[in-house]
């Protein structure tokens, strides 16, 4: 017997377990879009027309197009401090989120898992303390007694990376080296690959976007655009500098 599409689908729902299935407008409460952050093209876009998540979805753009505010909003429409931290963390330093999370609606899986996790670059430093004054376990890391890079893998290292959900992370490459940057990418890929367990990254980093088997998407005045890692324009100004840093290096050196 050939069964219904509708009824395909209602399996398909049912067996979808992503934390995060879709991320589209709260019909209740919609954002003025001659506001910001809706006067960005790219969140204009994700408010339109909503935007479906993969297991890995990383967004890549210049500064200014959208990808923390979006990465942010997501994060806080789920549940999580703006400021970082797993479900649950509450700690704040000074008030600085964007009112997108507000005018959002996340579509969940069937039986998705409820944990997450934020980091951020920007806030890391107070999430430290926060992760120091509630250990998730005895014998914690003492995170700042060590450099900015080691801190970062270390709290990796830790059991808060292992639980199912929504791991958000807004350009975690700050303070990484190169080989750190690959340590991260086997990290990501393999939490991606877990049932129940789902990527969103925002990135600078060629490195980080070239994680097999992501749904990349580029941030600029078009909006998002589905792109391919070939493609992506910091991929394009990488291989230019290495190749040639003097043709950028006249534009900037006295």
């Amino acid at each position: 017997m050939v069964r219904s599409r509708v009824t395909n689908e209602a399996d398909d729902w049912l067996i979808d377990q992503r934390p995060v299935r879709r991320v589209s407008e709260d019909g209740r409460d919609a954002l003025r879009r001659d506001r910001w952050p809706a006067t960005l093209p790219p969140v204009r876009q994700l408010l339109d027309d909503g935007l479906d998540l993969a297991g890995l979805t990383i967004l890549v753009g210049e500064n200014g197009t959208g990808k923390s505010t979006i990465v942010e909003g997501v994060a806080v429409a789920y549940g999580l401090s703006p400021e970082g931290g797993s479900t649950g963390a509450r700690h704040s330093t000074r008030p600085s989120e964007s009112p997108l999370a507000r005018h959002l609606h996340l579509t969940r899986g069937a039986g998705a898992a409820r944990w997450g996790f934020f980091l951020r670059a920007e806030t890391l430093h107070g999430l430290f303390t926060y992760l120091e004054d509630h250990p998730a376990r005895e014998h914690e890391p003492l995170f700042h007694e060590l450099s900015h890079g080691e801190s970062f893998l270390a709290m990796l290292a830790t059991r808060r990376f292992t639980s199912p959900g929504l791991f958000v992370l807004d350009e975690p490459e700050a303070g990484l080296s190169f080989t750190s940057q690959l340590t991260l990418v086997g990290l990501l890929s393999e939490l991606s690959a877990q049932p129940r367990t789902q990527v969103l990254l925002a990135t600078h980093s060629p490195v980080l976007a070239a994680i097999p088997g992501a749904a990349l998407l580029q941030l600029d005045d078009n909006g998002l655009t589905p792109i391919t890692w070939e493609d992506l324009i910091v991929v394009d100004h990488y291989r230019r500098f290495l190749a040639a840093p003097t043709r950028y290096l006249r534009h900037v050196l006295p």
